[in-house]
């Protein structure tokens, strides 16, 4: 599926107001997760678990509101690809994703997806944001790959298994502990065994 047919289902694009990016080394390259193993915990000096946390509050501050899943699809969002899962190295869960805001454009406030874990009882739970950037559009217009408040991207190439072109994206697991690290992709403790299809 090409980004163009996934924003025109979604809705229309349009231009976020602000990215927010933070000063980072311009030798600094995107994070590569082609593979599905996550790499193991850094330890993070105090300045970049300062930093790390303010992302994180930021993260939840712009989506605590979708802690009821109907919110967020009054606002847009739509249950795509089922269940994203890992084998071994846990899943990402539930992308809910806003097609309007699938552009160059990074905003905090704005993610393009919201992440949930279906859980035994049916009900969605938030586990946090997905901000993502198609990498041919970011190229265009810049040198170094993207970053929110000083995270850098993963770098998704493309073939991969959501069918879409090159992009970047960063997770942050805001609402629910990711053991290997708030940024990384694949959370061990989130699960699709409760899911129950996509309607």
């Amino acid at each position: 599926m090409k980004f163009g047919a996934f924003t025109n289902r979604c809705g229309s694009v349009v231009v976020a107001a602000c990215a927010l990016l933070s000063l980072w080394p311009s030798h600094a390259h995107a994070q590569s997760d082609h593979q599905h193993a996550p790499a193991a915990p850094q330890k993070l000096t105090l300045a970049q678990q300062i930093q790390s946390q303010t992302l994180i509050a930021a993260v939840r501050d712009a989506t605590s509101r979708f802690q009821d899943v109907s919110v967020a699809i009054g606002e847009g969002y739509g249950l795509n690809f089922g269940c994203v899962s890992g084998s071994d190295v846990g899943a990402m869960g539930l992308h809910f994703v806003k097609g309007a805001f699938l552009d160059d454009v990074i905003d905090v406030e704005r993610p393009e997806i919201v992440l949930y874990e279906q859980l035994p009882d049916g009900q969605l739970q938030l586990t946090g944001a997905d901000y993502l950037v198609d990498a041919k559009l970011w190229n265009k217009k810049h040198k170094d790959p993207p970053q929110l408040m000083g995270q850098l991207f993963h770098l998704f190439d493309s073939p991969n298994r959501f069918g879409l072109p090159a992009f970047y994206t960063l997770h942050v697991w805001a609402w629910k502990e990711n053991p290997n690290g708030a940024f990384t992709n694949w959370n061990p403790t989130v699960s699709c065994d409760a899911f129950t299809g996509q309607n």
